[in-house]
């Protein structure tokens, strides 16, 4: 059943996929739409609920429509749309990116490829995202180039459930259709806000927090096909529409990944793109910006954009092309837009076209793309991801997924140790992942510092998770905005109350240098000594290799004596990525008259400029940006040891 065509709603589209891709653009790939807007779209994540308004409101009006016209509804028609217009460019984007992973990925990376593109194949990709602990603002999160399909998995849940339900519903509470659509809004809202502080990896991934969105869209489709048309009050069709734009405007502009999402804050830009769609009339300004040849253009190709995009900017970035230079920014997106065109005239037309290709033919095509997908995935995962294609020695491997699996699991058997020793001085480690960096190194040399006993500060529900030193003020005092709820656990209240040094060792964020002055304070009045460890060295990661991967890569061996020299004087330039940071939390400790630990008296020469990149042994030191792996943290403790470096009495 075809609906009227309405120009604006592609408008809304266009609005929706320009605003995720400006925020994955500037937010994790440093790219042209960095270099444009700079961080004026950090809430550019709010384009996927816009369109999941939009889905709701349409597939309710095709349902409700069919019924109306026709008196029946048929499920088969209806899942051959969703099919046609679904999986056929989905199915492509899939299969054009399956070379380019076997090339740039390695094999824990091309591990978690494959089992994130059949997880999507299986609608089931927000799952696969929530269980494998990945945080969709996270670091790691450009290195999965289907993360994105989380939203489409959601959507054909949805589509899969609602039609059902919604039958069931006219069938045996027609009456009640509007109670039990706005029932189902409430109950999911009010959900997703309580889930945003308590469980927002859940939150933000599943259907049932995100199926009021879809709901709003619904319930925008009843009234409509109920009324026979939408809003005639010419004044609030004037002004309606551009209070909706307005409020889409200040979600993505003022929102950031700090925001609690999906809650009631994101019932603001859902309530202006429900207005738009509702008010939205021929003669007024804000529906004509919308129907404008350039909005509807990129909202026709807005799917294909949004398939397109993420995998784009995964490769760009993992193989260099997302560097600092303009013209290659330049052509990366022209690349972007030429697929997205392609795919939308040669893929996404010709599969809709249900008169030229019959379903058949569809079904037959597609079915041969899943069978290559469903091989070539099967087969890197049975094989380990074929670890044969990069280079790696008895000491030396370039898969950063060995050493990140290596630092988990050692976190995951150290667990948190309890003060025991009465006679030794208890110090307790405060901090996100460094600290854990900072604890492996004092662990793993208990026998050198035998004075001493040490722990870290951990979350007793999910351990996976790290505390910033910001959230950690919120364990000393009754509030804090910048953490959500947390529980902190018995166990750390005895770590902390037992403590005689408290270390303060992370990656000093600014939020966490704000609170550091009144954190100290606090510490020192509760008769317990302050430790600060400065930001960690930071190498600057143009792929997903830190400098010397990246030189092993190319050359498929280690670096002689004199390039790795040429290698560490590089890393040892980056050390002005920390400095301001670092000068911000040094004043402060003398402010305070605490004691500041430098990392880089061990992590570098500062006569020779040089920082190091292997241990003597020849083993990797970091394992990404500024990690650690176990064996530079050995090596780190007996450094430490070495040169007097910790002194905490």
């Amino acid at each position: 059943m075809k609906l009227t065509y309405r120009p604006e709603i592609d408008g809304l589209r266009a609005i929706a996929v320009l605003s995720v891709i400006i925020y994955h653009g500037q937010k994790y790939t440093h790219s042209l739409s960095k270099s444009i807007f700079g961080d004026n779209f950090l809430g550019g994540f709010i384009g996927v609920d816009i369109f999941f308004v939009i889905s709701g409101y349409l597939i309710t009006s095709i349902i409700f429509k069919e019924l109306k016209v026709t008196g029946k509804f048929s499920f088969l028609n209806f899942y051959e749309r969703r099919i046609r217009r679904i999986l056929p460019a989905l199915f492509v984007v899939m299969l054009v990116s399956l070379p380019f992973a076997w090339i740039y990925l390695i094999p824990s990376s091309l591990i978690d490829f494959s089992k994130s593109i059949l997880s999507a194949v299986g609608f089931g990709s927000n799952l696969y995202f929530h269980y494998s602990g990945l945080e969709y603002a996270g670091p790691d999160s450009l290195y999965q180039p289907f993360l994105h399909t989380w939203s489409l998995a959601v959507e054909e849940q949805y589509y899969i459930i609602f039609p059902v339900l919604l039958i069931i519903t006219i069938i045996f509470f027609k009456k009640y259709i509007i109670h039990i659509l706005i029932f189902s809004l409430a109950i999911s809202l009010f959900g997703a806000h309580w889930a945003s502080y308590n469980y927002s990896s859940l939150n933000f991934y599943m259907l049932p927090t995100r199926v009021w969105e879809l709901v709003a869209g619904s319930i925008l489709a009843y009234f409509e096909i109920k009324r026979g048309k939408r809003s005639t009050n010419k004044f609030f069709n004037k002004v309606f529409p551009f209070f909706g734009i307005s409020l889409i405007a200040i979600s993505i502009f003022l929102y950031n990944d700090g925001t609690y999402h999906p809650s009631f804050y994101t019932f603001i830009p859902i309530l202006g793109v429900c207005l738009l769609i509702w008010f939205a009339n021929k003669g007024e300004f804000i529906t004509k910006i919308l129907s404008s040849k350039f909005f509807v253009s990129v909202g026709l190709i807005s799917y294909s954009l949004y398939l397109w995009h993420y995998p784009v900017f995964t490769f760009g970035k993992i193989s260099g092309l997302l560097s600092d230079n303009i013209l290659k920014k330049i052509l990366l997106m022209l690349l972007l837009i030429g697929l997205s065109t392609l795919t939308y005239f040669i893929v996404e037309k010709p599969f809709r076209n249900r008169v030229k290709l019959k379903f058949k033919s569809a079904i037959s095509i597609l079915i041969f793309f899943l069978v290559i997908i469903f091989s070539f995935n099967f087969y890197v995962i049975n094989k380990k991801g074929f670890p044969e294609r990069i280079f790696s020695n008895e000491n030396y491997t370039l898969d950063y997924g060995t050493y990140l699996n290596e630092w988990v699991e050692f976190k995951k058997k150290t667990g948190t140790p309890v003060f025991k020793n009465l006679n030794k001085t208890n110090v307790l480690i405060i901090g996100n992942s460094h600290a854990t960096d900072t604890f492996n190194i004092f662990h793993l040399n208990k026998d050198l510092f035998s004075k001493y006993e040490f722990s870290i500060f951990h979350n007793p529900i999910k351990p996976q998770e790290y505390y910033k030193v910001s959230c950690f003020y919120k364990f000393l005092v009754a509030n804090n905005t910048y953490c959500r709820k947390i529980d902190y656990g018995k166990q750390n209240i005895e770590l902390f109350k037992n403590a005689d040094i408290i270390i303060l060792s992370t990656r000093w964020d600014p939020e966490d240098i704000e609170l550091l002055n009144e954190i100290i304070f606090i510490i020192k009045n509760r008769n317990k000594k302050v430790l600060i460890f400065n930001n960690t060295l930071e190498s600057e990661l143009k792929t997903n290799f830190t400098i010397l991967d990246y030189f092993v890569w190319k050359n498929n061996r280690l670096p002689n004596k004199q390039e790795l020299y040429k290698l560490e004087k590089k890393l040892f330039m980056q050390l002005n990525r920390t400095k301001e940071k670092n000068k911000k939390v040094l004043n402060i400790a003398k402010k305070n008259s605490v004691p500041i630990l430098l990392k880089e008296k061990y992590l570098c020469d500062f006569n020779k400029k040089t920082c190091g990149l292997l241990t003597p042994n020849g083993e990797k030191i970091f394992w990404d940006y500024g990690h650690y792996t176990i064996d530079a943290a050995k090596y780190f403790g007996k450094k430490i040891h070495k040169i007097n470096w910790f002194k905490a009495d």
